[in-house]
């Protein structure tokens, strides 16, 4: 553990390694501009039926010398289509992929390389399937719709295997990716999910995932040299989430210029920690939950606007998230260290990872919830090193009875999201509540409440170290 200066100087150093890290990210080669441009019309679709064989063509096509298939028009419905390398799905403005309701038309696509995803979650099909390929671009001023409503895909929400629900994207072990402008909807699962690829852009996208449950809008995992910025994302479940079940390190990210609405988590790492994550940048980004008017189908509030959660063996460090806006979250920040150790079946059992050297720099909150936030390790661990710094959260006094940090149990092997403590009630205390946490930083943190609050503002107590500097 860091004493206060050493613990400053390396929030200092961390953000100007970072700023240059974003310099050179911002610089990623974007597509490739390809002077050939085919459509599915040209093999034989008219316009009525099913697309998917056409537009498979129409793809490996291209992918003899690399060229763009290019979407007109009107709608074209279709069942798994598999990109190639240097290949770009241009959807344009007007026109529509839209994703079968017939589950026999998404054949299993088993990833190749055995990880955490495919031998715990089962996750085998989706309406876009990319492995190992290299420059691969989504694009364009149209929609692809997944039409996966409860009503098309029927199941239950689940922290395991969703059967009989595809992703909308699998992108897996690829380079040089790039999704723009593009409209993403309805999703009958997870909307895109990038594991163990390098060099992926993703910028100027809306994703509209409000259609079934576990409706994540972007999940990155195991990716290095990433770079997300303006895009806007809506959806069920958590908005931006890092995993590391590839069992890669994820390295070298920037995201800035983003909206994350969610009714789950807006920005998430975990719940899937196998692989370490370091050196990731959030900045310029607004968090928080649904209004009256958005299209739902859970709770209006975001269950928390950051989440940090560690629990499968790995490290969580030196990741910096500053100049966020965020509303109607249910608990602003959430920070969780466990012992779950989920790996594959045929690999030991790791040792508790790592969560450290965090900081959260000029948050602005309004509107948030009661429950609180709150920095949990376990009694065999504590998190390390965390920096709170220029946070104004205005939340809901809490009209719960007052909780001690005696009603609360270790809470091993709960499922990490924020509202685990609901059953018991909200935090003990209204501002911060800290426990197995060592070096927990304050500079300039303030909570307000709307009301009379019961609860003290910091509370920390087993093995918590909280130290304030103003």
């Amino acid at each position: 553990m860091a004493n206060k200066e050493q613990q400053i100087q390396h929030a200092g150093q961390l953000l100007q390694k970072l700023e240059a890290m974003a310099q050179t990210l911002r610089k990623l080669p974007g597509m490739v501009q390809h002077e050939k441009t085919f459509t599915p019309e040209q093999f034989g679709y008219t316009g009525s039926g099913k697309a998917t064989d056409f537009l498979q063509k129409a793809i490996d096509a291209a992918a003899e010398k690399g060229g763009t298939v290019k979407l007109e028009h009107g709608d074209y419905l279709s069942g798994t289509l598999v990109l190639r390398s240097n290949v770009t799905l241009f959807v344009d403005k007007g026109a529509r992929l839209l994703g079968s309701t017939d589950l026999k038309d998404y054949p299993e696509h088993v990833a190749k390389r055995r990880t955490v995803m495919d031998t715990n979650m089962g996750m085998n099909q989706s309406l876009i399937f990319a492995e190992g390929c290299e420059n691969i671009a989504i694009c364009g001023e149209g929609t692809i719709c997944g039409q996966g409503s409860q009503k098309n895909f029927p199941g239950e929400e689940t922290a395991t295997g969703t059967p009989g629900r595809p992703f909308m994207m699998r992108i897996i072990d690829c380079k040089r990716v790039h999704v723009k402008d593009i409209t993403l909807m309805d999703a009958a699962c997870w909307m895109q999910n990038y594991l163990n690829c390098d060099q992926v852009i993703l910028e100027n996208i809306h994703v509209e995932n409000q259609a079934n449950y576990n409706n994540d809008g972007i999940d990155v995992d195991g990716c290095r040299d990433v770079w997300i910025h303006h895009c806007t994302i809506s959806s069920g479940d958590d908005a931006m989430c890092f995993k590391g079940a590839s069992q890669r390190t994820c390295e070298r990210v920037l995201i800035e210029d983003c909206t994350f609405i969610s009714s789950c988590n807006s920005l998430k790492i975990g719940t899937d920690t196998q692989g370490d994550f370091r050196n990731i940048l959030v900045q310029n980004c607004k968090l928080g939950g649904m209004t009256q008017e958005m299209r739902r189908i859970k709770n209006l509030c975001s269950d928390s606007g950051i989440s940090l959660e560690m629990l499968d063996g790995a490290t969580v460090e030196d990741i910096y998230i500053r100049n966020i806006e965020m509303s109607d979250c249910m608990s602003p920040i959430f920070l969780r260290l466990d012992n779950r150790g989920r790996v594959k079946p045929e690999d030991p059992r790791p040792g508790i990872g790592n969560l450290q050297n965090i900081v959260i720099e000029n948050v602005k909150g309004v509107q948030c919830g009661p429950r609180g936030s709150y920095i949990a390790g376990i009694p065999e661990k504590s998190i390390e090193n965390i920096l709170l710094k220029d946070i104004v959260i205005h939340q809901k006094a809490s009209q719960k009875p007052v909780t001690k940090e005696s009603d609360f149990s270790p809470m091993y092997g709960i499922y990490p999201d924020a509202h685990m403590i609901d059953d018991i009630g909200d935090a003990p205390a209204y501002g911060l509540w800290v426990r197995y946490a060592q070096g927990i930083l304050l500079h300039h943190y303030e909570v307000i409440p709307d009301g009379v609050e019961q609860r003290p503002r910091i509370l920390a107590e087993n093995h918590a170290q909280v130290i304030e500097l103003d």
